[in-house]
């Protein structure tokens, strides 16, 4: 039975928990770290790792793409980016890295608002498909109607739908809404589409047809969307509830299993272990390989909500560099702080706490344990 907190004497709210209120319990056994898998799969698509990078410019260009495709992971480029709205983005992405605080958002909004060239789509899409890696690219809900048949055109294997918030059902008097269940059914290839936070916007996207679910509203470390909008669900009770709607959906669809994908405050090596832990399948990490040496950004961190026109709900973070994207994702590590050898990582904490695969992992126990800083 849910408990609830009674807030005052008019409402009441559910106790919710975040990744760093959790901790994982070790079983009866220990393995051995090589013999751990860390893959998984998505439609006709296997990964070595359970990574998608966030489609942000600071950490995904063609160039990375290809590179985090070549590790074992899969990285959408973002088509609303600069690489799309550029022949050469590079030199203005130099520039970002070069401007203080104050004058990054508004210079953000201005470089962001020359258009989409469409020919560009094609063009990113050709430049990663030819490399051999799975090509995936991200449009907004928004945007999707405009654009989707020239990313299909252009073969992209797998199509992220992300937004802050998306829903099955979208209301607006002024423009019709993009049907994402009459959408998904005419495409042939995979979408992952979100985020969203609770029990029934995951069933109901899942109900779309949808390949993979992501939960959160991403961007955790670069998004100040709880500050501008004050909306906010900690991550853990998220991924259990969104996990918990897969169950039921593989039930229901009598056993179509839709993949979920945490979004958001994938900090470092431990969260990505909680995450999973609470049921997700993949995360989708951000900040981490931002301190790549190959990152785009130059060791700065923003997401599409940072330049937003009307109402940023981001900022530019800067983080540095720690590594290139291979010591990040496989070691070695420098630092003992949980932001290399993500994927090391994993495979310990998996191998301490006695799984060999991701799915028997989601089943490890956690307890609530005290944030320790």
């Amino acid at each position: 039975m849910t408990q609830q907190v009674e807030i005052g004497r008019g409402k009441t709210g559910r106790r919710a928990y975040s990744l760093d209120e959790i901790g994982l319990v070790p079983s009866r056994r220990t393995r051995d770290p090589e013999e751990v898998s860390i893959a998984w799969q998505i439609d006709a698509y296997r990964f070595e790792l359970p990574v998608v990078v966030a489609p942000m410019d600071s950490v995904v260009s063609p160039a990375t793409a290809i590179e985090i495709g070549r590790l074992g992971g899969l990285a959408p480029l973002d088509l609303e980016g600069l690489w799309t709205r550029y022949e050469d983005p590079l030199p203005l992405l130099e520039e970002c890295a070069a401007l203080d605080q104050e004058a990054a958002t508004r210079r953000l909004q201005e470089i962001y608002a020359a258009p989409i060239k469409e020919e560009l789509i094609g063009r990113r899409i050709e430049e990663i498909r030819a490399s051999g890696v799975t090509t995936a690219v991200r449009l907004s809900p928004q945007r999707t109607v405009q654009y989707h048949k020239t990313v299909i055109d252009a073969g992209v294997d797998i199509f992220v739908i992300r937004g802050t918030t998306v829903s099955a059902e979208h209301v607006s008097g002024r423009a019709e809404p993009l049907n994402l269940k009459q959408f998904i059914y005419e495409l042939d290839v995979p979408v992952i589409v979100g985020g969203c936070a609770t029990y029934t916007a995951a069933l109901h996207l899942m109900r779309t047809g949808a390949a993979g679910v992501l939960v959160g509203f991403g961007g955790g470390a670069s998004h100040t969307t709880r500050n501008v909008l004050g909306v906010a669900v900690p991550m853990a009770t998220a991924i259990s509830d969104v996990a918990a709607a897969r169950r039921d959906y593989l039930d229901e669809s009598g056993g179509r299993y839709v993949h979920v994908i945490a979004d958001g405050g994938m900090g470092t090596s431990g969260d990505i272990a909680k995450a999973i832990a609470c049921g997700a399948d993949a995360v989708m990490v951000g900040s981490p390989l931002a301190r790549a040496a190959e990152a785009p950004g130059h060791g700065f961190h923003w997401g599409s909500e940072a330049h937003h026109p009307d109402l940023p709900r981001g900022r530019r973070v800067e983080f540095g560099t720690v590594g290139t994207l291979e010591q990040i994702l496989h070691g070695p590590s420098s630092v003992a702080d949980g932001s290399m050898n993500l994927m090391g990582a994993l495979k310990r904490t998996m191998a301490s706490t006695g799984y060999s695969d991701i799915k028997e992992f989601q089943r490890v126990e956690v307890v609530v344990a005290p944030t320790q800083r």
